[in-house]
C-alpha cells in the first residue's frame, strides 16, 4: 500500500517518525474495519444513486471493498501505522486494488462523519450483544428463583439480620436491576442509531448527496440533523458508558454478596469449582475468584467512563484530535461488560444453594421479630409499645441463647398477657415469609407469580 498521507500536498517536511507512532489509532480502531466497509459501500451505492460515481465506478469500489474485507477477516490485511487509522488503510488499500477510482470513494466526506458514523454502527451492535447477554443471564436467575423460591434466608440491612425473605424473592431482586440496565441500553441505541455520515468536515458537502439513502442503507433511523454537532457529538458513547458503569454496579454488588455467601462464614452457597481457584500455601482455600474479579473490574468501567466526559469536556466545536481517545475506552468496556456477563451466566447456572444453612442463620438472627410486633399491633397494642416489648423478648432470648420459636408461652406472656397461642404461626420463619402475600411481597406464591411476569416481561 502506498504510505502517502492524505493530506501531504499541505507541508513541506514529514511527519516526525515518533510523532507519526503517537498520532495513529490504527493500532486499536482497526477493530472497526467491518463498520468502515460497510459505510464506504452504502456511500459508494448513495453517490452512484445521486450520479456523482458511475455505476462501473460504484461495482468497482463495492467489490474491491469486499475484497479488502476478505483480506482482514483471513489475516492477510498489511496495516500500515504510516497510514495512521482503520479509513486511511483501507482507502489506500482500495487504491492498490482498483485503481485511481479508488480515490473517488472519498467524495462528500471526511474522515471526521466517516469515523463517527463507524463508532455508531460499531456500538449499535455492541448494545445489541450486551442486551442478549442481559437476557441470558435473567432468565438463568429467573429459573433459579423458581428452582429455589421455597428456600428462607435471612434478608438484611446494614448487613445485620432484618427479616426472613425467600432466597428466590432475592434472585428476582437481581432480576429488577437487570431489567432496568436492559432498559437504559435500549433507550441509549436510540440515541446511537442517528447518521453523521455526510455531515463531512463539519460543515456538509457541496455534492448533490441524499443523507436519507445512506441512512436506510446503513439500518439508521434518521440523519443527524446538525453537521458541526454530528461531526463532534460524542454524547450517545457517554450515555452507553453510564449505563454500562450502572450494570458494572450491580454485578458488583451481586459478588459481594456471592462473596460473603460462599464464605466459611456465612456458607449459604456453593460456587463451582469452575468459577473458583486455591492457594499456593493453604490446601484448603477455595476463592471465590470470578466474582472478585467482576468486582474488581468494575473500576476500569467507571474509569472508561470518566475519561470519556474528561476528554470532551473542554472542547470546542466541532472536530477535534481528542477524539480519537474515545475509542480504547468504549472497546475496552464493551469487552468487559460482555466478559462479565457471560461469566456470571455460566456461574449462576451451577450455583449450589445451602437451604439448611440459610435457614438456621435466618433462626439466628431473631428474623420474626417484627412479625411479633405485628402480632402485638393486631392485639390493639400501639407499635411503638410493640416494639418495646419486643425489643425485650429478643434480650431474653439472646440471654438464654434459643430462638423466638423456642420460647414458651408463659415466658412470652410475661412480657404480654395478650399473646396466646396463636403467636407460633407468626414466629416461624414460614409463616413470616408467607405473610407477606401482595405483590412485590416474599409470599412462596407471589415469588412464583413474580417469575411468571418477568417471563412474560422478557418476551414483551
Amino acid at each position: 500500500m502506498t504510505g502517502k498521507k492524505p493530506w501531504a500536498g499541505r507541508f513541506g517536511e514529514p511527519t516526525d517518525a515518533f510523532v507519526e507512532a503517537f498520532t495513529a489509532s490504527v493500532g486499536f480502531d482497526r477493530r472497526l474495519y467491518k463498520y468502515d466497509i460497510a459505510g464506504s459501500i452504502a456511500h459508494a451505492e448513495m453517490l452512484a444513486e445521486v450520479g456523482v460515481l458511475k455505476d462501473k465506478e460504484c461495482e468497482s469500489i463495492v467489490h474491491g471493498l469486499r475484497e479488502i474485507e476478505q483480506e482482514i477477516d483471513g489475516g492477510n490485511f498489511a496495516w500500515s501505522t504510516e497510514l495512521e487509522d482503520v479509513h486511511m488503510n483501507i482507502e489506500a488499500r482500495l487504491t492498490d486494488r482498483i485503481g485511481e477510482v479508488g480515490k473517488k470513494l472519498h467524495t462528500g466526506r471526511s474522515r471526521n462523519d466517516q469515523v463517527a458514523t463507524d463508532i455508531r454502527l460499531y456500538l449499535r451492535d455492541a448494545v445489541d450483544a450486551i442486551a442478549q447477554a442481559l437476557l441470558g443471564l435473567q432468565q438463568v436467575l429467573l429459573d433459579l428463583a423458581e428452582k429455589e423460591h421455597q428456600v428462607i434466608m435471612p434478608g438484611f440491612t446494614h448487613l445485620q439480620t432484618a427479616q426472613p425473605v425467600s432466597f428466590g424473592h432475592h434472585m428476582l431482586a437481581w432480576f429488577e436491576m437487570l431489567q432496568r440496565d436492559s432498559g437504559r441500553f435500549a433507550d441509549c441505541r436510540k440515541r446511537i442509531n442517528i447518521m453523521p455520515l455526510g455531515s463531512a468536515a463539519l460543515a456538509g458537502t457541496t455534492y448533490p448527496i441524499d443523507r436519507h439513502v445512506t441512512a436506510a442503507k446503513l439500518g439508521f433511523d434518521a440523519p443527524a440533523e446538525n453537521s458541526l454537532d454530528a461531526v463532534s457529538d460524542r454524547d450517545f458513547a457517554i450515555e452507553f458508558l453510564s449505563a454500562a458503569a450502572t450494570l458494572a454496579m450491580h454485578l458488583s454488588r451481586f459478588s459481594e454478596e456471592l462473596i460473603l455467601w460462599s464464605s466459611a462464614q456465612f456458607d449459604f452457597v456453593d460456587l463451582g469449582d469452575a468459577f473458583c481457584t486455591g492457594s499456593s500455601i493453604m490446601p484448603q482455600k477455595k476463592n471465590p475468584d470470578v466474582p472478585e474479579l467482576v468486582r474488581g473490574k468494575t473500576g476500569r468501567v467507571y474509569g472508561n467512563l470518566m475519561a470519556l466526559l474528561t476528554t470532551m469536556k473542554a472542547q470546542p466545536l466541532a472536530y477535534n484530535k481528542d477524539n480519537q481517545e474515545d475509542k480504547e475506552p468504549l472497546f475496552d468496556t464493551v469487552d468487559t461488560m460482555l466478559d462479565c456477563l457471560r461469566v456470571y451466566t455460566d456461574m449462576m447456572a451451577v450455583i449450589q444453594v445451602k437451604a439448611d444453612n440459610m435457614q438456621a442463620a435466618a433462626n439466628r438472627g431473631y428474623a420474626t421479630a417484627t412479625d411479633l410486633a405485628d402480632y402485638l399491633v393486631g392485639k390493639d397494642i400501639p407499635f411503638r409499645d410493640a416494639h418495646e416489648v419486643v425489643g425485650k423478648v429478643v434480650a431474653f432470648c439472646i440471654e438464654q441463647q434459643i430462638s423466638l420459636e423456642q420460647m414458651l408461652l408463659e415466658d412470652l406472656q410475661g412480657f404480654c398477657d395478650k399473646i396466646d397461642q396463636d403467636v407460633y404461626a407468626v414466629l416461624s420463619l414460614q409463616g413470616s415469609v408467607n405473610a407477606r402475600n401482595h405483590l412485590g411481597g416474599t409470599a412462596f406464591e407471589k415469588v412464583l407469580s413474580a417469575v411468571a411476569r418477568a417471563r412474560q416481561r422478557l418476551q414483551d
